[in-house]
């Protein structure tokens, strides 16, 4: 979820780690004390994240709290905290541990670091506490891991470019900060895919972090240089709205732009389609926090459910885009189509 960043400033207040904020931020009581998988009972949950500011983040609980409300009635579960380490590694760290004093039959966790974490995880697994990571993973196999494949996320859009350019063409390569895993991950996909095709040739490869303003600048300055260019290959978001905007301002022809389910990006993208833009897009779905409250009460429930759950990437398109852009939602929106029950099931091995 780095790439989710975005230019949200991060509070840096510390949190007391026995404090917790419910996600719609009024304290949410309760006290069920943990259990074996396989019995039924009504479950102590608290949500790891670290950070809330993001709209990303802020629509993924709203979807979270929605799921455990209906949990609740249902009696699944009994409490619900949302812990929030406002971008502090280490806070997040601690306030686990808080919550393994106090517990906790499950631990939700969106992590602040892939391997800083584990000791932490893997602690409250062996005190019997059911943990799962989503969204930005950890490298322990002690927890129950929902994300998506953002290597085929590069490899799906970059595919999708290719057929565009018939195969030929120059394209510039606009990618998220150098050395970040999703970055490099998504980057290592799209080189798979357009290694099979020597006619497209990659003019520039540019690197700029996931916020529109430097972003803009970044993308103005390769295309300075190489403004001939048949289509980007970008990873998403505001990376695609920068290389848009920049071809709309100067009045450039409007080439093919792989892009996210980032809402200023969307709505561009709408309003330039009768002047011939195209792009497939995609998405880190919200949802993939609602399949981790699932995947953690399925396997209280005794559901043997996979270690790691991939879910799949949606595709937007030319065709289904009016379904996914909100004109009525701001720019830093991430609108998503839900998920069937149904869907979920499958995913968690129900």
């Amino acid at each position: 979820m780095f790439a989710k960043l975005k230019g949200a400033v991060l509070a840096v207040a510390a949190l007391s780690t026995v404090t917790a904020v419910s996600a719609c931020g009024v304290k949410d009581g309760g006290s069920t004390t943990g259990g074996k998988a396989g019995v039924t009972k009504a479950l102590k949950v608290g949500w790891s994240t670290i950070y809330l500011t993001p709209s990303w983040m802020q629509e993924t609980a709203k979807m979270m709290q929605d799921d455990v409300n209906k949990l609740k009635q249902s009696g699944k579960i009994s409490s619900y905290q949302t812990f929030n380490a406002n971008g502090d590694t280490s806070q997040q760290i601690a306030q686990i541990r808080a919550m393994i004093q106090q517990k906790y039959d499950v631990i939700i966790v969106d992590a602040g670091s892939s391997t800083a974490l584990n000791p932490a995880l893997e602690q409250a697994a062996n005190a019997g506490i059911t943990v799962v990571n989503f969204d930005s993973l950890v490298t322990s196999d002690k927890v129950i891991k929902v994300g998506t494949d953002q290597v085929e996320w590069g490899r799906m859009t970059a595919q999708w470019l290719a057929d565009k350019l018939g195969g030929k063409g120059q394209i510039i390569a606009f990618n998220g900060p150098a050395g970040v895993a999703v970055s490099e991950d998504r980057w290592k996909g799209a080189q798979e895919a357009l290694k099979k095709y020597p006619g497209i040739k990659v003019v520039a490869n540019v690197h700029s972090e996931y916020n529109l303003a430097p972003a803009a600048q970044a993308f103005a300055s390769a295309y300075s240089a190489h403004s001939s260019i048949n289509g980007v290959f970008s990873q998403g978001g505001a990376l695609s709205a920068a290389a848009l905007q920049t071809l709309v301002k100067q009045n450039k022809k409007l080439v093919p732009i792989t892009g996210e389910n980032y809402n200023g990006f969307l709505k561009l993208w709408q309003s330039k389609q009768k002047q011939g833009f195209s792009s497939m897009s995609t998405a880190q779905p919200n949802y993939l926090g609602v399949i981790a409250i699932e995947a953690a009460v399925a396997k209280r429930d005794g559901v043997n459910v996979p270690n790691n759950v991939t879910v799949p990437l949606p595709k937007i398109t030319d065709d289904n885009l009016a379904q996914y852009v909100k004109t009525d939602q701001s720019d830093d929106y991430y609108p998503i189509q839900p998920i069937a029950q149904s869907d979920i099931d499958k995913l968690i091995g129900k």
